[in-house]
């Protein structure tokens, strides 16, 4: 027994080297089931990655922090979110070291290179290369196939920029789809080069320089000092271990379990009579936008954000005393306009109710993601975050002749002149696409009109800018569609400031944090916190998941093109 405990006392004194395994990719938000949870067991959860390192910083007991990077990479605004944890530990003098086998096995790696030049050291395997070859966006068209199968596509869509449903209605890119495109890449890429170079002591010249010549074997990618050292695994550790001499190695994910919420330091022990500190709760928007309850229940489904379940949530932050502001994390396509209308009023009564509210946008916040964003006090976004698409669309597709092919009849009886407006079995009369057009041209009236107001811009300025166009985070900001760039952590901060509070005189915690017996028993109202863990039927988060599997836009009129990835 005296020996065990003197082994635990000696572990208890060794020096932490934090292990951070990105080879599984990352999760904006944590599993919203146990059986997600089992799927993605393996992922680290980017909030709670960054918040780890950022208390790692300040930690005497962490020596220092090594990543390994594999083929998956994350998004560009994941990758900036991590790049300022990393930062953190490099300014107080922590050593930070990245390896990787590759940065893309006969492929790109340009987002994860991005992010492995924030650390101090960069280490590659000898046979990898370095993939930083430039981004690319690809849009797929099947409108000609479509033809051919005798399937016809209806959908109005406001307006030119409005591309999500090109894919059905065109054979090529179209004029403003290309330039809006163009502007995309041109933007991320900016950014990466932008970032690299800062961080590798270089130009940006070199750094476009080594993108036109890439891929770049390791032995290149060390001459232009891309990368720091050339070595295998052990030899990464073997360097570390001679360096801070004996250390325990523990997962970023297993030192992040002590942590408590989002918060810098434990959360305070109140004694009777005390009051608690105040908190800023950080509220969770994640996939398509939706009526009623939030989908995911499905293994199979992506998360989707049902307005009932996010409304309850933002209605329980009103009411709950011991929050002071709310950061609303918002990572989201698009979907349903009622839907987003309906969060949208949600996020003004939280407000009016005294507490600010800051949006902080993840990979992708547009269409009725910047719906539900744009009433914030604040709308924070990573330079590489895709945003705006202020626009709307809808239609059908006419599947009468295909089916007829197939040896398919289908009838029916109708009773009320547009009964049969949205069937697929015969197109829109030229009186029924009217009435879509004018369907369509009040809501985006009624988009743009609000954005407006909630963003204090002029009219005419803010419709300048939207016309269904998608934006990056760095040029929504120089647009007036976002107010600051960085990530989550910048959003928390603004928070508590705006709350009249430091960020050290405040807890942070996700909300709402429920127990396992408040999330599977029904809630009391619909103003109780656990009416946000309400999910929606597995019917629907199934047939969400056949629109993910065909890369369909999610169900919804504010949708924006969900299949691009700059790469």
């Amino acid at each position: 027994m005296k020996v065990a405990s003197t082994i635990i006392a000696q572990r208890s004194k060794t020096p932490l080297l934090l292990e951070l395994d990105l080879t599984q990719g990352l999760l904006e938000a944590p599993p919203a089931t146990p059986i997600q949870g089992l799927r993605t067991r393996h992922t680290p959860v980017l909030r709670w990655v960054v918040e780890a390192l950022h208390k790692a910083a300040t930690d005497d007991k962490v020596a220092g922090l090594v990543t390994h990077l594999g083929e998956r990479q994350p998004t560009l605004a994941q990758s900036s979110e991590l790049r300022g944890a990393v930062d953190a530990l490099r300014r107080v003098g922590k050593p930070t070291v990245c390896w990787a086998e590759t940065f893309g096995e006969a492929g790109p790696g340009n987002v994860s290179y991005h992010l492995a030049s924030a650390f101090g050291e960069v280490w590659l395997q000898p046979s990898g290369d370095v993939g930083l070859t430039g981004l690319v966006a690809e849009a797929v068209f099947v409108r000609d196939a479509l033809d051919k199968l005798g399937v016809r596509t209806q959908i109005g869509q406001r307006h030119e920029y409005k591309t999500a449903a090109n894919m059905f209605l065109e054979s090529s890119m179209t004029g403003p789809h290309r330039e809006m495109v163009e502007r995309l890449v041109a933007s991320a890429m900016s950014t990466i080069v932008a970032e690299v170079a800062s961080a590798r002591g270089l130009s940006a010249e070199a750094v476009r320089d080594a993108v036109d010549h890439a891929p770049l074997t390791a032995d290149e990618a060390l001459h232009r000092r891309l990368v720091d050292r050339l070595g295998y695994r052990d030899e990464v550790y073997a360097d570390l271990r001679r360096r801070l001499g004996d250390v325990q190695l523990r997962y970023v994910t297993r030192y992040g379990k002590g942590l408590a919420g989002l918060g810098r330091s434990p959360p305070t022990r109140l004694g009777i009579g005390a009051r608690a500190r105040p908190t800023v709760a950080v509220v969770q928007a994640s996939g398509g936008i939706q009526l009623g309850r939030g989908g995911g229940r499905s293994p199979l489904s992506s998360p989707s954000v049902g307005s009932d379940s996010l409304n309850a949530a933002l209605r329980a932050a009103a009411a709950d005393d011991t929050i002071a502001a709310v950061v609303l994390r918002v990572d989201s396509p698009g979907g349903s306009y009622v839907a987003s209308d309906a969060i949208r009023r949600e996020v003004i009564s939280l407000r009016e109710s005294g507490k600010p509210v800051v949006a902080s946008m993840a990979s992708i916040a547009g269409s009725g993601g910047y719906y539900i964003a744009m009433p914030a006090d604040a709308i924070v976004a990573n330079a590489g975050t895709l945003t705006g698409s202020i626009g709307v669309l809808a239609g059908k597709q006419v599947i009468k002749d295909a089916l007829s092919r197939l040896g398919v009849e289908r009838e029916s009886v109708a009773v009320g002149a547009y009964a049969e407006m949205f069937s697929s079995q015969r197109p829109f009369s030229d009186d029924e696409w009217q009435r879509l057009a004018g369907w369509l041209d009040r809501v985006y009236a009624d988009f743009t009109t609000k954005a407006a107001a909630d963003r204090r811009m002029p009219l005419a300025a803010l419709q300048s800018v939207a016309k269904g166009r998608v934006w990056t985070g760095a040029d929504a900001r120089d647009v007036g569609l976002v107010d600051e760039i960085g990530g989550l952590d910048r959003a928390i901060d603004l928070a508590a400031n705006r709350a009249g509070r430091r960020r050290s005189e405040v807890d942070v915690r996700p909300f709402p944090k429920l127990n396992v017996l408040e999330r599977v028993r029904p809630a009391e109202s619909s103003e109780h916190p656990a009416a946000a863990a309400a999910r929606s039927d597995l019917s629907a988060s199934l047939l969400s998941a056949v629109y993910d599997a065909l890369g369909l836009p999610p169900l919804g009129v504010l949708s924006m093109p969900v299949t691009w990835r700059l790469s």
